[in-house]
């Protein structure tokens, strides 16, 4: 913790000095003020039949339900400063909690002429492909992150370092056990750098990303704090029609529960437009999982234990966007609390006719990564049709189809019914109104 605090300061010290004098040369030179008011209401009915949770066996009544997110909120930007509130209602129709209001940003920010920056409050953080952070924006409440942001962005750079420290309340007797039972955050304290440079002239980009996490045991008085810690890189190369992913990302250190962690993962996406109507892609997906997860049949028990984590944890990414739309893998945890990683091959087609108009068909097949005894690592094989049409220009309307031919070891793993049965569909509507900007 003390190197917490002592990299804060340090971080401070640097970019502090050289933002006073810039900020206010720029508001001596520009006085103009915006105000931007923003505001959209999803709404998305959703429809499953198997696939869900069940104690027996047996496959359960089909699920409706519908959920909604209404935001509201207001943007200020003068020339060196930047401030927004943005308010969030999302819950299920019929909830209890449906009617709760909760912040979901609340941020000011200091940009200096030199390209230097500071934010600090409630934000959203979103980086490269959302694979490791992003928004998740698909679960309605999404991600947020209570953080201090240091950062430049110029000439082909881009660098941030990112500080939290979370905690229960602000008494001065309770010591400083957190714990995500405690609060919103899944982590105490976090330090992140992310650097990303662009080539000139070159369509390739490449980012370096470093997290350090540091969390408490839930079960545990006064806990140890253990840190974990995450590396890697993305690179992007986009000559012509073409768009050439490629990422790999490593996680180390100690987990909340004192086990030392060795995962890893690895991903390739090729995407190619033969015209500006039609774009396919295909790809790849690895995450290491661990050794001889617990995979009891129906009704059975199992326990193990395990001298390491190898099962790679996808942090805060945007899970839906990439291992399926039906959402099996990295949403919720496995029977057993480990992982048997994943392999994702894939390919998707989408096709726009009009440009108030895309249509998109993929194809996914899971396995997994870490072999099981007794059970076959294929996990299935996963069809998705999906339309999106812009009824004007405000309101979206988007409708949704997926079917899961499962197999006896992802009936075990999740403990779910009707492994041949797994149909999902959704409809949803949007509301995105441009309000006209305040300028003074």
């Amino acid at each position: 913790m003390k190197q917490f605090w002592k990299t804060l300061c340090v971080a401070l010290l640097t970019v502090l000095p050289e933002l006073p004098a810039t900020c206010l040369a720029q508001e001596k030179k520009d006085t103009n003020n915006v105000l931007t008011i923003e505001a959209s209401i999803v709404a998305r009915g959703e429809l499953r039949y198997g696939g869900l949770p069940s104690a027996d066996g047996e496959l359960k009544d089909k699920a409706r339900f519908v959920v909604e997110r209404t935001r509201v909120g207001a943007n200020y930007k003068r020339k060196w400063l930047e401030a927004k509130v943005t308010l969030q209602q999302a819950g299920v129709w019929g909830d209890s909690n449906t009617n709760s209001l909760s912040i979901y940003e609340a941020w000011g920010k200091l940009t200096a002429n030199n390209g230097l920056f500071l934010s600090i409050g409630r934000q959203e953080l979103s980086y490269d492909d959302e694979r490791i952070i992003g928004s998740d924006d698909w679960v309605m409440v999404a991600d947020c992150h209570d953080v201090l942001k240091l950062g430049y962005e110029g000439h082909g750079h881009k660098a941030h370092f990112i500080f939290a420290y979370n905690q229960t309340n602000a008494n001065t007797m309770g010591g400083t056990t957190y714990t995500t039972q405690d609060g919103e955050q899944p982590y105490k304290s976090m330090i992140t750098g992310w650097y990303h440079y662009d080539l000139p002239h070159t369509p390739l980009g490449a980012s370096l990303l470093f997290m350090n996490m540091a969390m408490q045991s839930p079960y545990e008085e006064n806990a140890k704090t253990e840190s974990q810690q995450l590396l890697g890189g993305f690179v992007s190369w986009q000559p012509d029609r073409w768009n050439i992913e490629g990422a790999y990302y490593r996680q180390m250190g100690k987990d909340e529960f004192h086990t030392p962690i060795e995962a890893w993962m690895a991903s390739a996406k090729v995407e190619f437009s033969p015209t500006t109507k039609w774009t396919i892609s295909t790809g790849y997906d690895y995450l290491s999982g661990d050794p001889n997860p617990v995979v009891p049949k129906l009704g059975e028990l199992g326990m193990a234990r395990h001298d390491k984590v190898r099962g790679f944890s996808t942090v805060f990414g945007s899970h839906h966007k990439f291992y399926g739309a039906m959402d099996f893998f990295y949403v919720d945890a496995y029977y057993g609390g480990y992982t048997p990683g994943l392999q994702n091959l894939y390919a998707n087609f989408q096709y726009s006719p009009i440009d108030a108009l895309k249509l998109s068909a993929g194809y996914h097949y899971f396995a997994t990564a870490s072999k099981i005894s007794n059970a076959s690592r294929s996990l299935g094989h996963e069809l998705e049709l999906s339309a999106s049409y812009y009824i004007i220009k405000d309101v979206k309307l988007s409708f949704g189809y997926s079917y899961m031919h499962g197999t006896s070891t992802l009936e075990r793993l999740h403990h779910v019914a009707g492994k041949n049965k797994l149909n999902w569909a959704w409809l949803a509507i949007s509301f995105s109104p441009k309000f006209p900007k305040i300028k003074w």
